[in-house]
């Protein structure tokens, strides 16, 4: 999960890190009161979860707070690389004499964590380090020691840290790896580390990726998801605990496994083609030992969705047997239809593996008239695609 600037600043606040003072707003009249409490000038930045703010006219400063509020109502609203802005931050503002960057991640090619640190911040650090890369430190860290004050000495020394800023930069590469560590994050970034024209070390921007996958570790982190922003089902399937992606396409897919399911995107894409371009529409994977229950949940889910022609169910019985999928399958058009919600969309079933002949057996004798087995999946994709095509 990506959080916006104003959640990693108040992130990084939390761990002592030296921020500034600031505060977000959702209309202009909340940017006057935060203007107002701040005093002075302050700069108004789009809160949206790419970057090109700057160039695109999303952030700008204001005088105070009149200026404030006419710049929020400049900014709310606006579209960046397609992010629509509903937030703004408003902070303090700070005159910057040099600008630095650095930053923790998990380098998963690796397959342990790094430091990046350099002297040219305040721009693409990518660019930087294509352009000179001897301007860029690339450190790794060892898991089990972190990154206490002579590691922290290390990566200001290899990043050639100015001597004037040494005893501020360590504290702050201590506290950014603590923070890193606390939250289970898999980046935080300060662009820019900035030294101020009064000699202050301040972290000027907060980028902060959190692991979804420790999110049991962290409850509170469920606050910082901006529900606005989630697809509808992708929340839906979230409250299930069923492994969704809500795709560009026409055709449902429900599988158990994630290497079934990827296999069974490129499948439909693939037989797609020869029904004038028709894709997959979602990813959703069952898991290895899904009930009945959890089969029931996932195609409710995918039949809301309204742009689904027609669903392909490829299922290979191991842990999961194909009986406990049919029944699934059976009891959730049964339960759709008691509530009176209106079924229509065909669904291609392909069933091999565990109990594959019960689970047959037990479609057959439903003979629902929604419901098509086939039994291999490149003639299941194929007939999924026709049916699609057929529906749009």
């Amino acid at each position: 999960m990506d959080l916006y600037e104003y959640q990693g600043r108040e992130l990084f606040e939390r761990h002592g890190l030296p921020v500034l003072a600031g505060g977000v707003a959702t209309t202009p009249e909340e940017a006057r009161a935060i203007a107002e409490r701040l005093g002075g000038r302050v700069v108004v930045k789009a809160q949206v979860k790419v970057g090109g703010r700057g160039k695109a006219g999303g952030v700008k400063l204001a005088e105070g707070a009149d200026e404030a509020v006419a710049r929020a109502t400049d900014i709310l609203g606006m579209e960046i690389k397609g992010h629509t802005v509903n937030k703004v931050m408003l902070t303090v503002t700070a005159d910057i004499a040099e600008e630095y960057y650095l930053s923790y991640l998990l380098d998963r090619a690796n397959r342990t964590f790094l430091c990046i640190a350099s002297v040219a911040g305040g721009m693409d650090i990518e660019q930087v380090a294509a352009e000179t890369p001897e301007r860029v430190a690339k450190i790794p860290i060892d898991a089990n020691v972190g990154v206490d004050e002579a590691k922290a000495r290390e990566i200001v020394a290899a990043a050639k840290f100015p001597a004037d800023v040494v005893e501020q930069v360590v504290p702050i590469a201590v506290r950014l790896w603590q923070a890193f560590i606390a939250e289970d994050a898999t980046l935080v970034e300060v662009n820019p580390l900035a030294r101020t024209t009064d000699g202050r070390v301040l972290c000027l921007d907060a980028k902060v990726s959190l692991d979804d996958n420790a999110g049991f570790r962290h409850p509170d982190h469920e606050a910082l998801v901006d529900k606005a922003a989630v697809d509808p089902l992708e929340q839906r399937a979230k409250e299930k605990d069923l492994n969704y992606v809500k795709l560009d396409g026409e055709v449902g897919i429900i599988g158990n496994g994630a290497g079934l399911v990827m296999s069974t995107l490129d499948v439909v894409a693939y037989a797609g083609e020869s029904y004038g371009g028709v894709k997959p529409a979602n990813f959703l994977d069952i898991g290895g030992g899904a009930s009945a229950a959890v089969m029931a949940n996932g195609l409710e889910i995918v039949l809301s969705d309204p742009s689904v022609r027609s669903v392909f169910v490829n299922v290979f019985g191991g842990i999961t047997a194909c009986d406990e999928v049919a029944n699934g399958i059976v009891q959730a058009l049964a339960l759709l239809k008691e509530r009176g919600e209106t079924v229509n969309k065909p669904l291609v079933v392909r069933l091999d593996g565990n109990n594959a002949e019960a689970g047959r057996a037990i479609l057959d004798a439903a003979n629902n008239p929604l419901v098509e087995r086939v039994d291999t999946m490149d003639g299941a994709a194929r007939r999924a695609a026709e049916l699609a095509a057929a529906g749009v």
